[in-house]
Formats: C-alpha cells, sequence, structure tokens
C-alpha cells in the first residue's frame, strides 16, 4: 500500500537540521508502533501543561486517555502529542558536535472528545492493544462505570513533523579530526525483562503467553 506524504505546514515545516527530516508517514507509523508513551502539550488557562500519557492509533487517528477529571484531556483545543525514542550518545571530537541519535514524531491538531460508545470502546482497545498486543481478549472488559470515568481523545495524524539521525559524528572528514580523539557512538537499547506477578496471585496461575513472549524482546 501506497502512503501519502506527510503534508508541510507551518507547524510541521523543518527549518532546522532539514537533513533529519522526513515527510514519510511510514516513519511516522514506525516512531507512533515503537513506543507507547507520548506527551500532551496543551495550554490550561493560559499557562503550558505537559502530561505523559499512553496512546494508541488507527490508520488515521491517535487515541489518547486519562481521567475525566485531567484538565488536560477536557478536549476541543489546540494540542501538540510528541514521542521521541533515543537510539544513542554522539560523541564527536568537539563538545560542539556531540548529539543524539533518535527518532521522534510531534503531532499538532485539536484533539476531538470521543462522546460515542462505541468509538471510546475502540479507541480504548487500540490503547490496550498498542502496549501490549492480546492482554484486551484477556483481561476484564471496562465496565460501564469506568467508562464514565474515563475520558478519550482523538487526535488525527495529518498534521505531524518528524525527525530521525543515525549514524556517527559529523566532524570526521573537519580539521578536529587531526585531535587523535576517540569518536563514535554509545547505542542504548531497552529490553523487555521477566514478568513479575502480584504477590497475592495463587502459585498455579500460569503468565499470559502474549506477556511471556515478549521477555528478551526489545522495547523500541
Amino acid at each position: 500500500m501506497t502512503l501519502d506524504p506527510l503534508p508541510e505546514t507551518d507547524l510541521t515545516r523543518h527549518r532546522r537540521l532539514r537533513d533529519q527530516g522526513s515527510l514519510h508517514r511510514a516513519d511516522l507509523n514506525a516512531i507512533l508502533d515503537a513506543g507507547f508513551i507520548c506527551h500532551l502539550g496543551v495550554v490550561i488557562e493560559g499557562r503550558p501543561l505537559v502530561v505523559p500519557t499512553v496512546y494508541g492509533r488507527d490508520e488515521g487517528r491517535l487515541y489518547l486517555h486519562g481521567s475525566v477529571a485531567s484538565r488536560s484531556l477536557s478536549g476541543g483545543t489546540p494540542v501538540c502529542v510528541t514521542v521521541t525514542h533515543v537510539d544513542g550518545l554522539v560523541f564527536a571530537r568537539s563538545v560542539f558536535e556531540h548529539g543524539v541519535n533518535y527518532r521522534s514524531a510531534m503531532i499538532h491538531g485539536e484533539a476531538r472528545k470521543v462522546t460515542d460508545p462505541e468509538e471510546k470502546l475502540a479507541g480504548l482497545r487500540r490503547l490496550t492493544e498498542h502496549a501490549t498486543p492480546g492482554q484486551w481478549s484477556y483481561a476484564r472488559s471496562p465496565s460501564r462505570k469506568e467508562l464514565a470515568a474515563t475520558t478519550v481523545l482523538a487526535l488525527s495524524l495529518e498534521e505531524a513533523s518528524v525527525k530521525i539521525r543515525t549514524g556517527p559524528p559529523d566532524d570526521g572528514d573537519g580539521p578536529d579530526a587531526q585531535l587523535g580523539l576517540w569518536a563514535g557512538t554509545l547505542p542504548l537499547t531497552s529490553v523487555w525483562g521477566a514478568p513479575v506477578g502480584d504477590p497475592v496471585l495463587p502459585d498455579e496461575t500460569p503468565v499470559p503467553e502474549h506477556i511471556a513472549r515478549r521477555e528478551g524482546t526489545r522495547y523500541t
């Protein structure tokens, strides 16, 4: 399937480090699929507020959730959502040229409060399955009371900015290369550990396969 490129707008145009920018929607999807924590930025009563929260997505929307009491999830206001993965530190010959290998996505738009019961349930399923595929059908579904206490926001993925940096430092062909200093990268990876059961679980309760098989796999 061919994906349309991301449109360039005043908010998403790459003004610095343009070579690290990407307009490929596949890159946006890959960055979102690699994690499950985002930071939601919104202005509340004239002050910026940035909240970490979990997310899930479908082909055109990002779903966020939280308590109905959360002021950041009121909906109907412009928001900015960011997702960032750090892949390593970049050590150059000079401090000025140091950097970070990373993948980041920034989504702009007006978050819509989901009120339709079916879409709300579908959004929560996206959130759950995004973090751990298989968990939605394993655990108990939300009750009516729990759904009433939960806010779900939907944010279009149409206006997004993507940046990616990979590779070694950029000063290998400059005058600092003659200093005789080590330069390179220090990769960073995150790996899922062994599942730890709730202490009150009966001893015979097995770890579900969809959780057990993640042990030892990379997080991003």
